[in-house]
């Protein structure tokens, strides 16, 4: 199929009623369409990974598991016989064998003492079974964190997560001096700090008014980059101010997107009960009833683990294995663990008409949209994976069990596609004798016996995370989960529930997901399929400005008539060609196959653009496309068709970034730089590495070098908000220690030399005090700046838990 114009239109949309309420016809102007350039607010949430490194008999993990009956139990049964020696002998060498100290995920215990009279007011407010009904009592699960210390004293137990929010807490208690500023916007803040199923979790600490005279993804990045300073200051804060440090617990937070190495080592050695002892949230901050979202957050662990379970019978039924030689996935699913950011982006013109209910505009109106508009995004995004957002991991041989690799792949995509993407992808994997692919037996050492005598070395797989979770569950016949109509996701949910592969009870995962009105306050979506970023300013504004490029697009299309749901039939199959292609970008393999009598339009519009199509040899009736060409051709097609949107955002600079992230992947890529950065700038050197050498230098090239990386460009957006005229104003009735502070702030090295002492452990707790106190300030002009931008109605009517 030869390149043609992108000017052929789709038919019209028969469902108009949308637009007139909204004011619109074919021929509004673009500025008048939701989410033009004055019309979005965004924000996100982060999902970040926590190490406290110390000795074995001072950091909590490891002495929770010695102390558990779970570990008692396994010696008794040992001593008995009845369970093997091999089991007891494994979780030992486990908590011995830990050279770097380093314990992932692990919570952390102090002294009570050391917490200020405000920290403890919202310890005892946190621990309520309902916190708007003290008279309720406390948790029923109260005694876990509390403990009697070494030297007799009353401890606390917490995960990190929640040592953040205490950490604030104490900050603002015991700074009687600190500006009323500071302590209102730090006290405003200490939601926002929580957990996402094991993973400290932060989200926006206001919502931007996006606008391109101020930087439009730009002012994304800027927010998550100060917020994410504000972590590491509070980090080192706790670590300093609740004697953290001195009694052998250094805490780390960073972005890491993988579950670390030792604890999926760990999940194999117990069960999936005392996993979710140790690692799942126990849900104190952020939420009125903590307890029972804890017990939801149980929940979907049981879940994945069983749905993970349920799919190797998917496996089987789609003829990828072929027998009964398999290994089976271990009742203790991990998945959970991984890290990624959410990215929501919301219209201001929808949210005011849902508002005001005499526009007319509806619900209903909402969801005929926003499900049309998800199902669209979803042909965009492989522009996304591994481009700006990656998540590399290397696979041995040992590794490529279809029922180990696949993960979840088989409730996310038709048989056929699997099917497709499984045998290109074994082609691809450095897995084949006398060019035959193999997979392994099972006999651990046999397959690596095989592996380093034919020299199989596996393969590297760009963003493995995306595989490793289950981002998008696969509609039924019956229940389509974008069809427009509401209460049609319930419906998927029942019958998913009753095919064992989810439950009822969970929200429904999805790549982009409808952020409806009535249950957040603003209209919007929220992109789900970003990985680790590598550059917080250069990465994800670029991820951010690109979402809301193809957002506007699909929207034009939309109010043009050009785009319907008729356009994108709601069928499991058409679903899952379109799913294909985002998986395929991100496992790394060159080619997929769309049916030449397709009925997604979009998808044969995009086609249209793309070049060295053929029809493929292998499936008769299919043609075989490139990746890169078909990213080359979603380029196309938004230059050509979103030329006048380009020139509204000023993007005209994105696109160009973006076709050299896709002409020269190794170096501009996120996934090049991040392979590069792992492996010493020596991409090569990935398959020569094992795949545990590569896996723990990944896990140490995020813990340090991008760990320091991301500082150093959050203090660089710290200088630059210095630099700005006004701060003069914000800064009036600050205390004098912190005003000598940010006078230094006309030295060219003062953020350099204040992000080399974080990095170092060399700031004391008195710099430390002054610069949360300058973050949270800036937190303050911050807001200030986006209501003199806009209606402060508008932009902090959903701040509380939006993003």
């Amino acid at each position: 199929m030869s390149r043609t114009t992108s000017s052929i239109a789709l038919a019209g949309a028969s469902d108009v009623s949308w637009r007139s309420a909204l004011g619109l016809d074919q021929n509004s102007p673009i500025a008048d369409l939701p989410f033009s350039a004055e019309d979005i607010t965004a924000g996100t949430e982060t999902e970040l990974q926590v190490v406290v490194v110390g000795d074995r008999d001072r950091v909590d993990l490891p002495l929770e598991i010695a102390a558990s009956r779970f570990y008692a139990n396994l010696q008794r049964r040992t001593q008995s016989g009845e369970s093997p020696r091999k089991n007891i002998t494994l979780l030992q060498e486990y908590l011995e064998n830990n050279r770097e100290g380093i314990w992932e995920n692990s919570w952390v215990r102090f002294s009570r003492r050391r917490l200020c009279d405000q920290a403890l007011q919202v310890w005892n407010q946190d621990i309520l079974a309902n916190k708007s009904n003290p008279a309720a009592g406390p948790r029923t699960d109260l005694h876990r964190f509390h403990l009697v210390g070494r030297q007799g004293e009353d401890c606390l137990r917490v995960p990190v997560s929640y040592l953040l929010k205490l950490a604030l807490a104490d900050f603002l208690g015991r700074r009687g001096h600190t500006h009323d500023r500071i302590r209102q916007t730090g006290a405003s803040i200490l939601d926002h700090f929580l957990s996402d199923n094991t993973s400290p979790e932060t989200f926006s600490f206001h919502v931007e008014q996006l606008s391109p005279s101020r930087g439009m993804g730009r002012q994304v990045a800027r927010e998550t980059a100060k917020r994410y300073l504000l972590t590491q200051l509070l980090v080192a804060y706790a670590n300093h101010q609740f004697g953290l440090v001195e009694d052998g617990q250094k805490v780390m937070v960073y972005f890491s997107p993988h579950p670390p190495l030792r604890q999926q080592h760990l999940n194999d050695l117990i069960s999936d009960t005392f996993y979710r002892h140790l690692y799942m949230s126990p849900c104190l901050s952020g939420w009125n009833q903590g307890e029972e979202k804890f017990h939801y957050m149980e929940l979907c662990h049981q879940v994945l683990s069983r749905s993970r379970l349920n799919a190797v019978a998917k496996l089987r039924e789609a003829g990828i294995i072929l027998n009964n030689l398999t290994v089976l996935p271990n009742m203790s699913n991990i998945s959970l663990a991984n890290n990624g950011v959410h990215l929501s982006i919301g219209s201001r013109r929808l949210s005011r008409a849902l508002r005001d209910s005499h526009h007319g505009f509806n619900g209903g109106h909402e969801k005929w949209i926003g499900d049309l508009v998800c199902k669209s995004l979803e042909m965009f995004l492989p522009l996304f994976a591994t481009t700006y957002s990656a998540a590399p991991r290397r696979l041995a041989f040992s590794d490529f069990h279809p029922e180990q690799v696949l993960g979840f792949l088989p409730h996310q995509l038709d048989d056929t596609h699997l099917g497709m993407l499984w045998r290109r992808w074994k082609k691809k994997a450095d897995i084949s004798i006398f060019g035959h692919a193999l997979t392994p037996f099972g006999p651990t050492w046999l397959d690596r016996g095989l592996s380093r005598l034919c020299s199989l070395r596996g393969d590297l797989v760009p963003d493995f995370r995306l595989l490793d979770y289950p981002i998008c569950f696969l509609s039924t016949e019956q229940s389509p989960a974008y069809s427009g109509v509401c209460g049609n996701q319930q419906q998927l949910l029942d019958d998913l529930s009753s095919m064992g592969i989810f439950d009822r009870q969970m929200s429904l995962y999805q790549f982009f997901k409808l952020r409806d009105y009535a249950s957040m306050k603003f209209s919007g979506f929220e992109g789900r399929h970003h990985s680790l970023f590598p550059d917080l300013d250069r990465d994800l504004a670029g991820a951010t400005n690109l979402q809301i490029l193809v957002t506007a697009l699909i929207f034009k299309y939309l109010v043009r008539d050009q785009l319907s749901h008729r356009h994108i039939p709601d069928t499991p199959i058409i679903e899952s060609e379109r799913r294909q292609i985002f998986f395929g970008m991100a496992v790394g393999i060159p080619t997929f196959f769309v049916h030449k009598k397709t009925r997604n339009r979009l998808l044969l519009k995009i086609l249209r653009q793309t070049e060295k199509i053929r029809t493929s040899r292998r499936y008769p009736g299919y043609l075989r496309i490139y990746h890169h060409e078909y990213c080359l051709g979603l380029l196309r097609l938004i230059q050509e068709d979103g030329a006048d949107l380009i020139e509204m955002f000023g993007f005209a600079d994105l696109l160009t970034d973006l076709e050299t992230r896709l002409r020269d992947p190794d170096k501009a890529s996120a996934a090049g730089r991040l392979i590069g950065g792992i492996c010493g700038g020596k991409q090569k050197d990935a398959l020569r590495m094992t795949a545990e050498e590569f896996n723990r230098e990944a896990e140490r090239y995020c813990r340090t070098t991008l760990r320091h990386e991301h500082i150093h460009q959050a203090m660089d957006f710290i200088q630059a908000d210095l630099k700005q005229a006004g701060i003069s104003s914000a800064v009036e009735g600050l205390t004098p220690q912190l005003n000598r502070l940010l006078n230094q702030q006309v030295t060219d090295d003062f953020c350099r030399r204040a992000a080399d002492d974080l990095i170092t452990g060399r700031s004391g707790p008195q710099s430390i005090e002054q610069m949360i106190s300058l973050v949270l300030l800036l937190e303050d002009r911050d807001r200030h700046m986006n209501m003199d931008a806009t209606d402060s109605e508008e932009v902090y009517a959903a701040t509380a838990s939006v993003y």
